[in-house]
């Protein structure tokens, strides 16, 4: 099989994530403080793709440019192509179908996570050479999902979000294809929700006996589109995070756990309790970072218990006198308390807002 190429899609409005989606793009939404589309490229990468197309939507794909810049920093060289409407995957696919020619390609959909990567799947593709090969796991509730119905590890069916599923495998945002599901794509109708689905472009193949095959994910898997999954995501990731401790922390601080510490930052009088990850130039004091926490950098918190979540840049949070949980705060955000009751507090907030917490 020829050198693959990859594709990330990246044009989605990000609607569940709203208000942070109105002002960023989703997929740079950062887990552990690296944003989301990151970790697709470098999972590419590492699986020896080079060349990789970026599917990027009018509205936030200079964000996007600027953030993954050529491509250079990854080892890799980005075409960015543009989807002038979300109008499906098997779309995206067919906005790119010049840039990919007749190579065979990983499609990588770009707020999804993926524990162990990919490299062993584009292996596995490489060497069965499919017409194509989809990711699939096991889920409690399949039919929110686009399900396979399989004959050993070959696909004969797939439906999407069934009311009486087949399975209970659901399609994971990774596929690799040959240029086969071109024809396949061009060949399908759009949806009831007036979009062109991959699943029935991969349906079309398997009507035309083309060799569609499955490889069940071991490793944990997470689209990030809602914030109790980009959050679930962030503590997944910062289970295996490194400890190191690049910044400062004065006399009374202390960090327990696995804690990776910036540089440029510094802790007074404040306790980090691990896994969590502190960013560059960010300052705590008087304060309490409880496990699972991503602090990003030029962040300041004083006085405050924060745990569980994901405070993006340029944030602060001051004297909130209730512990913060469960929440994702967008950057530059001033968040502050006033005399009251002290409360649980839990926040989705995007960017440029600030609060006073009576």
């Amino acid at each position: 099989m020829e050198d693959l190429k990859g594709l990330i899609l990246s044009g989605g409005a990000g609607t569940r994530l709203r208000p942070i989606t109105h002002t960023s793009a989703k997929q740079l939404v950062p887990v552990a403080n690296k944003p989301v589309l990151f970790y697709g490229i470098e999972a590419l990468v590492e699986a020896g793709i080079r060349e990789i197309g970026v599917i990027i939507a009018p509205e936030t794909g200079e964000e996007i440019r600027h953030a993954a810049g050529d491509g250079s920093d990854f080892g890799a060289s980005i075409t960015y192509i543009e989807q002038e409407a979300p109008l499906g995957l098997a779309h995206a696919l067919l906005t790119a179908e010049e840039y990919l020619g007749q190579s065979p390609f990983v499609m990588y959909l770009g707020d999804n996570l993926l524990r162990d990567g990919i490299t062993d799947l584009v292996e596995v593709f490489r060497r069965s050479e499919p017409d194509a090969l989809i990711l699939l796991t096991r889920v409690d509730d399949p039919s929110s999902y686009g399900v396979a119905e399989l004959n050993g590890e070959r696909v004969i069916r797939l439906v999407e979000k069934p009311k009486d599923p087949p399975s209970d495998l659901a399609l994971v945002g990774v596929y690799m294809f040959t240029p086969s599901i071109f024809e396949a794509a061009h060949s399908i109708e759009p949806s009831g929700r007036g979009e062109l689905e991959i699943t029935d472009a991969i349906d079309s193949l398997i009507a035309t006996d083309r060799r569609v095959e499955s490889h069940i994910v071991k490793g944990w898997w997470k689209d990030t589109g809602k914030l109790e999954d980009m959050l679930e995501a962030n503590r997944l990731v910062l289970e295996d995070i490194k400890p190191r401790i690049d910044g400062e922390l004065d006399s009374e601080s202390r960090v327990e756990g696995r804690v990776a510490i910036e540089k440029g930052a510094r802790l007074e009088r404040t306790v980090v309790r691990g896994p969590a990850i502190i960013g560059a130039d960010t300052q705590l004091t008087d304060s309490y970072i409880g496990p699972y926490t991503a602090i990003d950098r030029d962040v300041v918190i004083i006085g405050s218990e924060v745990e569980h979540s994901i405070v993006l840049a340029g944030s602060s949070i001051r004297n909130l006198h209730a512990r913060m949980e469960a929440s994702l705060l967008g950057k530059n955000v001033s968040l502050s308390r006033s005399e009251g009751m002290p409360k649980t507090l839990r926040f989705l907030v995007g960017d440029n807002a600030d609060i006073s917490i009576p």
